[in-house]
C-alpha cells in the first residue's frame, strides 16, 4: 500500500495523505487507525488543530498531523488509553501527619485502645450497606 492514500466519499476525493508520512511516525497500521479516529473525535470536540485545514474533513486533517509530525503520537496514544479508561487513578498528595500532642502527665504515656468484642464488630459490618450493584 504505497503511494497517496485517497478518501473519496461518492465522486469526490477530499484530500491525500501520503500513508508512508504517516507510517514513518506511528509503524502500526491499526494503531494507527485509532490514533487518527481519536484526534479526529478530539477536533469535533473543538480541539485546536495544528495544520491548515485546507477545506479537509477532520479524519484527514487528524492524518496531516500525524503524518507532519505536528501532534505527539505519544500524547495522543495516553489521551486515547485514559479516554477508554472506566476508572481513573488519581494522584492525591498525602495527608500531613497530625502532629504528637505532648502528655500532661505520667499516667497518659501508657497507649490506650477502644476495645471491641467480636459481636459488636459483625453487628457493625451487618449494618454496612452493601455497595451498589453494576452490570459492567
Amino acid at each position: 500500500m504505497h503511494g497517496n492514500l485517497h478518501f473519496q466519499f461518492g465522486e469526490y476525493t477530499l484530500a491525500r495523505v501520503t500513508v508512508e508520512d504517516c507510517i514513518e511516525k506511528i509503524p502500526n497500521r491499526f494503531e494507527l487507525v485509532l490514533l487518527a479516529s481519536h484526534r479526529a473525535r478530539l477536533i469535533s470536540s473543538g480541539s485546536a488543530i495544528t495544520v491548515d485545514r485546507d477545506n479537509d474533513k477532520n479524519p484527514v486533517v487528524s492524518l496531516r498531523e500525524i503524518g507532519d509530525g505536528t501532534i505527539s503520537s505519544g500524547d495522543l496514544k495516553e489521551d486515547l488509553i485514559h479516554s477508554l479508561q472506566k476508572y481513573v487513578e488519581v494522584d492525591e498528595p498525602e495527608a500531613d501527619v497530625a502532629p504528637l500532642i505532648e502528655s500532661q502527665g505520667e499516667e497518659d504515656d501508657a497507649v490506650q485502645f477502644d476495645t471491641m468484642s467480636e459481636e459488636e464488630l459483625l453487628r457493625g459490618i451487618e449494618g454496612l450497606a452493601p455497595p451498589e450493584r453494576r452490570d459492567d
